[in-house]
């Protein structure tokens, strides 16, 4: 069935993931006329998949004002809708005393920005997670991070947004940009032209092709990540954990999300090639956890065409939702070395696994910025697994460059010229 779609906005949000539906609901809040436009269903692809962590503690520390601006606003929006959001405390487990020190060197770095974290010692790590066979030296602690469930925290912010007054639209594809006089005048949907004097480009990983169909270079890659949830069980484990080798969180249904860093892999693609000047440091600073994979979806994104018209139906038509396979044998291991270090979790079974892309970029840092090459345009993307718990923050932030308020966070270190300087 064909959407309902208006025929002009103030303001044209593309994708809906968690930083468009949350950028929708602070442009209705400040009582802008927005839509949102979705390809496929709001939250249909990283929104849904991430690990549903909000953290803090780990981050690169430009990051730290938006998620302490975050940890603010998913408390507000908690308390007007369900979304499983709850402060557990979250650690970054240390198996060395070098690691130890890694930490400090963090949290170092960290303490002017005022966030709440801390070194654990060994002697009281008992107090946060259960009995271990591994020897652990201490961790990272931070005491305001907690959790939230992806798919309905998406969808939950999405329902805010609508009863704030803006409007949601699925299966309804942006094929591009209208642009008149050096500027932004419109976007051109599946279904019509819809006018408009902003659009804010929340696309996830499809991103750089948006972007690059209107001569407009964004450097952007796609990670696949696999992740599993276990049945229910009583683990003695509530707070939020990174163990090196396996990453495990509760959730809402008394199972546990699991993973680990290194059940990330990077596709060689056409793309890989164009940009592997700008990502080969990031590419060997990530060795450790990131692999890189030479398979058939080289030659898939081959096909996809790189500039196309908008007169017809295009790449995000043909594609309504990435959903890679997961990989079963990363995500068998986290989970049996999840089991060997702590013995609660030796009945954990695996309800169900699931992948899907993120949107890096090559300081891992995410584009929240006005696109100075056309006016009226803007930019939220490349937030490289980082995005779901300061997605709230980037929607408030990006909100306020459109309406030209003064952002609550400064954004000089996320423009999208950082990358041609």
């Amino acid at each position: 069935m064909k959407p309902e779609i208006p025929t002009q906005v103030s303001v044209a949000i593309v994708g809906g993931g968690i930083i468009g539906v949350s950028c929708a609901l602070a442009l209705a809040r400040k009582g802008i006329d927005v839509a949102v436009f979705e390809k496929g269903t709001v939250a249909g692809e990283q929104s849904s998949r991430n690990w549903g962590w909000i953290r803090s503690v780990g981050r690169d520390v430009k990051e730290l004002p938006l998620s302490i601006l975050a940890n603010d606003i998913w408390k507000d929006i908690q308390s007007k809708v369900d979304v499983g959001y709850r402060t557990t405390g979250l650690a970054y487990l240390a198996a060395s005393e070098s690691e130890m020190a890694g930490h400090q060197k963090w949290l170092d770095a960290a303490r002017a920005t005022g966030v709440r974290a801390k070194l654990v010692g060994r002697p009281e790590l008992p107090k946060l997670i259960p009995p271990s066979k591994r020897q652990w030296a201490g961790a990272l602690y931070g005491e305001a991070d907690g959790v939230a469930e992806p798919l309905a925290a998406t969808r939950g912010i999405a329902e805010l947004a609508v009863a704030s007054g803006a409007r949601i639209v699925e299966g309804c594809a942006v094929r591009g940009l209208d642009v008149s006089a050096g500027r932004v005048s419109g976007v051109v949907t599946e279904h019509g032209l819809v006018k408009c004097a902003d659009v804010v480009l929340a696309g996830g990983a499809w991103s750089r092709l948006f972007c690059g169909n209107h001569a407009i270079e964004f450097p952007q890659l796609k990670v696949h990540a696999s992740v599993l949830q276990t049945a229910p069980l009583d683990a003695g484990l509530d707070v939020t954990i990174n163990g090196g080798d396996f990453t495990c969180r509760k959730r809402s249904d008394g199972g546990y999300t699991v993973s680990k860093l290194g059940a990330s892999v990077a596709d060689l693609t056409p793309d890989s090639i164009r940009l592997s000047t700008k990502f080969m440091r990031a590419w060997l600073n990530e060795r450790k956890y990131l692999k890189l994979r030479v398979g058939r979806r080289f030659f898939d994104e081959l096909m996809i065409p790189r500039r196309f018209g908008l007169d017809r139906p295009t790449p995000f038509e043909a594609c309504r939702m990435l959903d890679p396979a997961a990989d079963p044998g990363m995500l068998n291991d986290a989970l049996e070395r999840l089991k060997t270090v702590f013995p609660s979790f030796a009945s954990a079974s695996i309800v169900r696994s699931w992948a899907g892309m993120i949107d890096v970029t090559p300081d891992a840092l995410p584009v929240i910025s006005k696109v100075r090459a056309l006016t009226g345009f803007h930019l939220g993307s490349g937030f490289s697994g980082h995005g779901f718990g300061i997605g709230p923050a980037a929607g408030q932030v990006l909100a306020d460059l459109v309406t030209g308020d003064r952002p609550r966070v400064d954004l000089a270190d996320f423009t999208l010229e950082r990358f041609f300087s």
